[in-house]
């Protein structure tokens, strides 16, 4: 078969190892998953109370616009419906976008090491990808506005970053954007917005309003608790979101994804207590760092990266034979560090206590 060369060069997204899999490896009765940034305190209890008044008819197709999740977050950000686009979590989002305006000849820039999707869709479309390493785990941005030029379509920037955690505050985060010409999108993934605690932060929303190339992308995944629904969506000018919007698969996201998603809006008391317990929970990992003499990025999202100067899939190894699941930095571009998602206090308390022992 005559299949694209860039595709053949590419290879598939690896998640973690399932957790059952690794319990029968290892025979351990219990494992402590915190690899792939899920909300370790579920989602709201709302959502199981409304699946348990509510039928659904599964021989049906979804709404192919979510109209009415699609409301709800119009509500939400005081924003037109027509502002939205959906998809099977915000990755079909990237996707999406990558393919409405990438192609060979066209030119992305993005900073790395970040979320890998943008740069896989990038190659698949046959573009050009640029990549501006992070400064001290951050972006670049003065080097990223550099590297655009003519025939640059789409510069991604993410914050908080992942893998780092790292955020780009309101000031230098409107300068970057002034800099960008009107004809280039800039697609700004908020993926860990919820759990932003920084007083410098911007508002994504009102910057929408004054930059029309501007596109935000948002998860229900991570703090809403919904990794399993697949649920994601993109934010912008009504055009920009119409320009694009017949990429959409159609019925793209699924019945009791759209349900649960909706639900889980309204339940914004979930996600402040959800918040809270993470900004504890980093602060648990902060002080291990200190009392080790340990590097870390200060994160505003649901994870933290630490450099244990140590092999990364090495220490991965050692914890996941004694029932802790993170990810190695070796795939994130720091290969002696851990990305360790942000578990519940006692989640937390275990593997810093393995962590220790292993130091």
């Amino acid at each position: 078969m005559n299949v694209r060369a860039q595709v053949t060069n590419l290879v598939p997204y690896k998640p973690g190892k399932p957790s059952d899999e690794v319990k029968k490896e290892f025979g351990l009765s219990e494992i402590v998953k915190l690899a792939s940034n899920e909300n370790p305190f579920g989602y709201s209890s709302k959502i199981d109370e409304w699946f348990r008044e509510n039928g659904v008819n599964h021989a049906i197709y979804p709404d192919g616009y979510a109209s009415n999740l699609r409301n709800s977050l119009a509500r939400h950000y005081s924003l037109k419906p027509q502002q939205f686009i959906l998809g099977n979590g915000s990755d079909e989002v990237i996707q999406i976008i990558s393919r409405s305006l990438l192609e060979p000849g066209k030119k992305t820039v993005m900073p790395v090491p970040s979320f890998s999707q943008y740069k896989h869709n990038a190659i698949i479309e046959g573009a050009e990808v640029v990549e501006v390493p992070l400064i001290d785990g951050e972006h670049d941005l003065q080097s990223m506005a550099e590297a655009i030029d003519e025939s640059t379509s789409i510069v991604w920037v993410c914050s908080p970053n992942n893998p780092t955690g790292t955020y780009i505050n309101d000031a230098k985060l409107r300068s970057f954007f002034d800099k960008v010409p009107k004809d280039v999108l800039i697609v700004l993934d908020e993926a860990y917005y919820e759990y932003v605690t920084a007083d410098d932060y911007y508002d994504a929303i009102s910057l929408i309003s004054e930059y029309p190339n501007l596109l935000v992308t948002r998860t229900f995944s991570k703090a809403y608790g919904l990794a399993g629904f697949r649920v994601g969506y993109g934010m912008a000018s009504e055009e920009l979101i119409q320009s694009i919007e017949p990429v959409r698969q159609p019925f793209n996201t699924n019945v009791l994804g759209q349900a649960a998603a909706g639900i889980a809006l309204e339940d914004q008391s979930f996600i402040s207590s959800c918040s809270k317990s993470n900004r504890e929970g980093l602060e648990q990992y902060y002080q291990f760092c200190k009392e080790h003499g340990l590097s870390y990025f200060p994160s505003q999202g649901n994870f933290i990266l630490i450099d244990f100067k140590q092999d990364g899939d090495l220490l991965f190894e050692q914890l996941m034979k004694k029932g802790f699941i993170v990810r190695s930095g070796q795939a994130l571009g720091y290969p002696t560090a851990l990305r360790i998602t942000i578990g519940s206090k006692e989640q937390n308390e275990k593997i810093i206590k393995v962590l220790k022992e292993i130091l």
